[in-house]
């Protein structure tokens, strides 16, 4: 068949001439389109001899393939530039500082929820929790709280609303976290050592209170724990939290869930207005304390004649606000985002032993 040549010469030169993808499809379908050129002449075999045919077919076969083979490495050449020219002009300096962007903190009382949990799972204690809702008897019975004692008076603790009629024993919002000791003991019995954070509930509202606040609390039972190991525990424990020696005193007091029961002091000085802990010759309340009532070890199924042990709680937030200068208790909880930004911990900053 004569012009395969021909045809040869003139597409790929068209094809090589293609200055843009549209051109290129111009020029496929003039060649290789069902009504192209090439298709044109492969339809004339069939008007062939078959001898002519033998050479004729074969040859637009290659012409087709060769052909299509050029479009298909124009294109990628195509896309290349297109793509370096883009490049050219829309190029990003990595080695650049980035926008700034803001960036949220960790709140004081969950950086140090973080900080105290680390310091007594260095001694051996584990993290319990339990419901923010809770018993009444859970609440104040297990813990050998009277009837008439006014923490179980409305004035003092949330009682969840009851439908006339509803003979169901009182809920309430937790109190203090101690309830979380009698579900662990429930649950895992004696030996235990457990500190149990979280929410609690109580009706009050000033400088240093606020209805919703959080605690943690204490709890080792074995056969031969003493106030002295208590005393021990808290002392490692402050010393390790304020980063300093810090020397405590007892005083003896009443909770109705420990006995012998003690208000715990640790030693601090004021000098210019400023608090330092471990040093002078003051003191500071900071915490309760005592040996777990065998009251409150038989409600939690252990046998207080094989068992004894201490306990104690502490405020979280308070003890946020000594570490870390906070003046007032309410600012914790009025989502102020230059508060947050001043005392608020990186995501970065994790808590150690010994946290700054």
């Amino acid at each position: 068949m004569d012009g395969i040549a021909e045809l040869r010469a003139k597409y790929l030169a068209e094809v090589g001439a293609a200055a843009d993808p549209d051109a290129l499809e111009a020029v496929r379908l003039t060649a290789l389109g069902k009504k192209g050129e090439i298709a044109l002449k492969l339809r004339e075999l069939g008007r062939m001899d078959p001898e002519e045919r033998k050479t004729a077919g074969p040859a637009l076969n290659r012409l087709k393939d060769e052909i299509d083979a050029a479009l298909r490495a124009r294109k990628a050449a195509l896309e290349d530039a297109a793509l370096d020219e883009r490049l050219k002009g829309e190029w990003l300096d990595v080695t650049l500082p980035p926008r700034p962007r803001p960036r949220g903190t960790i709140h004081p009382v969950s950086q140090v929820t973080e900080e105290c949990a680390a310091i007594f799972a260095d001694m051996g204690f584990r993290v319990a929790e339990g419901p923010q809702v809770e018993t009444d008897w859970m609440n104040f019975d297990a813990l050998n709280i009277a009837p008439e004692h006014p923490a179980r008076q409305e004035h003092d603790t949330f009682f969840m609303h009851r439908d006339p009629g509803d003979d169901r024993p009182p809920h309430v919002l937790r109190t203090h976290t101690s309830p979380v000791q009698i579900r662990a003991m429930q649950t895992q019995g004696a030996p235990i050592r457990v500190i149990a954070p979280g929410r609690v509930y109580r009706m009050d509202m000033d400088q240093t209170h606020t209805p919703m606040f959080h605690q943690i609390e204490g709890l080792a039972i074995d056969r031969d724990i003493t106030m002295a190991n208590l005393k021990w525990c808290l002392e490692e424990f402050f010393s390790a939290y304020f980063g300093t020696k810090v020397r405590t005193r007892f005083r003896a007091s009443h909770f109705p869930f420990t006995e012998p029961s003690a208000e715990v002091d640790i030693q601090c000085s004021w000098i210019g207005g400023q608090l330092k802990v471990g040093e002078g010759d003051g003191w500071m309340e900071v915490l309760g304390s005592g040996m777990v009532h065998p009251h409150v070890l038989r409600s939690a199924g252990v046998d207080p004649d094989q068992w004894q042990g201490f306990a104690f709680g502490m405020g979280i937030d308070r003890m946020a606000m000594l570490k870390y200068g906070i003046p007032d208790l309410r600012a914790f909880f009025e989502s102020d985002l230059r508060w947050l930004r001043n005392y608020g911990f990186s995501a970065l900053e994790m808590p150690s032993l010994h946290a700054g």
